[in-house]
């Protein structure tokens, strides 16, 4: 491990953009489908699905792997090996999406069939809270293209679990940007607020400037790609007036098709703008960058120091939904990180 690679490792770091569903890895698929399969998958049969070219072939091997996951363990063992991960890399804090429109779709739209995966799920989180000292919230994730109906069951769904399960923090949006916009979702989202959830949204991934605002006016808090704000100049002002914390994944945007380097990723130029920026790797294992990887591309692609790294943790912390005293907590514990030479 290099110094640079072992001051990432040391940094306490939050991950704002992860889809539970893309952490799970090959491996793990196999060993789900050795549980239920008559032919169970080989690790060969397994890695092939998570090959694609682009963002529509990659929302349909999402799909693929998201229908191998057939009940409560299924969904326990797959958030255990996510928290195990992040754990490795030093992440104290998580705030993960949870495909529940895909969940319910899959499922026949059985109204009683979210509790028990979700009890499931919450038995992983605690657990990883107590051995791995890693917390975490859930963020129910709506899939716009499915319909407002769709995504109105996720919501609510959220508003009905929230008083008994505190660890469900907010709502998103999720799909594609492309085919549905923010708009139709507003009395949605305002729902949502008033009932105490945080409102995050995935906007500018696919779309332009616009799309992203759209998601502001609707009332979201966090805008998830925000990919090609760096287009619109009065867009990057207000961004940075508001700071309205963004949560990039330069990764991911290279790998569906969206940005065609880490290198040319706006990453960098919001960061010298001064917007609230945010590191996250969404689905590292369609990816094949998690978090701390994508903090040492920064540095090797965008020659982000190690002073600078120190504050894209920082922000993570500071984006995060975590409750004040938790946030002065990790900011404190950041700025004792030992300093490298770069």
């Amino acid at each position: 491990m290099t110094e640079i690679e072992a001051f990432i490792r040391r940094l306490p770091k939050a991950e704002l953009h992860l889809h539970l569903e893309g952490t799970i890895t090959p491996g793990t698929l196999v060993e789900l489908s050795a549980r239920h399969d008559a032919r169970p998958l080989t690790l060969e049969q397994a890695e092939a699905l998570y090959h694609f070219r682009d963002f529509s072939e990659f929302l349909e091997a999402f799909k693929v792997v998201t229908r191998l996951l057939n009940g409560p363990e299924d969904y326990e063992l797959a958030a255990w090996r996510m928290m195990e991960q992040l754990a490795a890399q030093g992440v104290v804090h998580a705030e993960v999406y949870i495909s529940v429109g895909v969940i319910y779709l899959w499922r026949n739209h059985d109204p009683n069939c979210f509790e028990p995966i979700f009890a499931g799920l919450e038995r992983a989180r605690t657990r990883a809270a107590s051995e791995l000292g890693i917390s975490l919230y859930w963020i129910f994730d709506a899939v716009r293209h499915f319909s407002v109906d769709e995504a109105e069951r996720v919501f609510r769904k959220a508003i009905e679990l929230r008083p008994q399960y505190p660890s469900i923090i907010g709502i998103g949006l999720g799909g594609d940007e492309r085919r549905t916009g923010s708009e139709p979702f507003r009395h949605l989202y305002a729902e949502a607020q008033a009932a105490g959830l945080r409102l995050t949204n995935h906007a500018g991934e696919t779309t332009g400037p616009e799309a992203i605002w759209e998601a502001l006016a609707i009332g979201s808090e966090r805008i998830g790609h925000a990919l090609s704000a760096i287009h619109d100049p009065v867009l990057l002002g207000e961004l940075k007036q508001k700071q309205t914390p963004l949560e990039l994944n330069p990764t991911s945007n290279v790998r569906t098709g969206v940005c065609p380097a880490f290198a040319d990723h706006p990453l960098r130029r919001y960061f010298d703008a001064g917007l609230l920026v945010t590191l996250n790797s969404d689905d590292p294992a369609f990816f094949g960058s998690d978090l701390s990887n994508e903090y040492l591309l920064a540095h090797t692609k965008q020659g982000f120091s190690s002073a600078e790294l120190r504050r894209l943790a920082a922000n993570s912390i500071r984006a995060s939904f975590l409750p004040d005293n938790e946030r002065k907590k990790w900011l404190d514990r950041i700025e004792s990180v030992e300093q490298t030479l770069l």
